[in-house]
């Protein structure tokens, strides 16, 4: 009887599957493999929509900033700021943003450009002049801020109240001077419907905190604050202290402008006021830029309002040079 040739170890025999399984199995396999790489898809396309910037970092075409503060400082020489090292501080902020250095006040003394710096027009250089003895009537801030829907307020140190309109005062912790708080005077803010937006610098920190800032803000410091009456090394410990907090808050960095200026120089007649700093704060500032374009108060007032989308500018804001060149975005049409 012939014996079967042993080729090698005999290998184990496999499980017989009919062919519907395995192509059951084979279907199987394929969607694991399409259920995973959708996975993956879509985990990168969430990460995706995480980093795409907002929308809201972009400036509106027509009004690019949601909300503008001016705050004006007294009675000092552009080189007694930029040129020296009485204010660290500005002077840094000068360097991280915009710097107008060919700025001029339009009058001495002051009131004449505070006026200017709200109404476009000098109406007066009587100091003593207070929002009862000089109720403005002519077309100004607040009126035109009223009429495109914008909100205002007068932030101001060491005012005796809210919806105060009277004269100077010493009652509160600091030398009140109204003449440095220029929206009282205007008609339009002393109606009954409007005088409780002047307000004590306090409500700054209360607003800031509660994302209540207004549309258009006057921030006023006492008279030391300043530096009408103390050193301008004080004024600015007291920037530092106060407004950098608003400069680095997130509604500020959103879509935020800041001009600080002062309001004439010390002892200058060039040009009605002298040559005075003025520095422009902005998320979309240019980086240490410098300006050598003339300007004056108000450009100020014109920067402000069309910021805001205000298309009626008061008095000579309408015809002052326009001070876009500080902005990296499209001017508004």
């Amino acid at each position: 009887m012939a014996t079967r040739a042993m080729i090698g170890p005999r290998e184990k025999s496999k499980p017989y599957l009919p062919l519907r399984t395995r192509f059951l199995f084979g279907m199987q396999r394929e969607c694991v493999l399409w259920l995973y790489l959708i996975s993956v898809l879509t985990l990168v396309c969430m990460g995706c929509t995480v980093t795409t910037a907002s929308p809201s970092a972009t400036p509106s075409s027509k009004a690019p900033f949601g909300n503008v503060f001016i705050l004006v400082e007294e009675n000092a020489n552009y080189s007694d700021v930029i040129g020296s090292s009485n204010m660290p501080y500005l002077k840094g902020l000068a360097n991280q943003y915009g710097l107008a250095t060919q700025y001029y006040a339009d009058t001495h003394p002051s009131i004449g450009n505070y006026l200017m710096l709200t109404t476009g027009q000098v109406l007066t250089n009587l100091d003593s002049q207070t929002p009862l003895t000089l109720p403005v009537s002519v077309d100004n801030v607040v009126r035109e801020l009223i009429g495109s829907g914008n909100s205002w307020k007068q932030y101001a140190e060491s005012i005796p109240s809210a919806g105060y309109i009277g004269g100077n005062s010493d009652c509160c912790g600091g030398r009140f001077y109204t003449r440095h708080a220029p929206l009282p005077y205007m008609k339009d803010a002393q109606a009954a419907g409007q005088v409780a937006n002047i307000v004590p610098l306090t409500q700054l920190g209360r607003d800031l905190a509660n994302s209540a800032l207004p549309n258009y803000g006057f921030i006023t410091p006492d008279g030391c604050d300043d530096a009408h009456d103390c050193g301008l090394d004080v004024a600015d410990r007291w920037l530092k202290m106060n407004i950098d907090p608003l400069i680095k808050s997130p509604q500020f960095q959103k879509n935020g402008l800041l001009v600080l200026v002062f309001d004439e120089s010390r002892n200058d007649q060039t040009n009605g006021g002298g040559r005075v700093p003025a520095v422009i704060i902005s998320p979309f500032a240019k980086g240490d830029y410098k300006s050598t374009t003339f300007y004056r108060h108000e450009s100020v007032l014109r920067l402000m309002l069309e910021g805001l989308g205000v298309t009626k500018l008061p008095g000579s804001a309408a015809g002052a040079p326009k001070m876009w060149e500080f902005f990296n975005f499209t001017p508004p049409s």
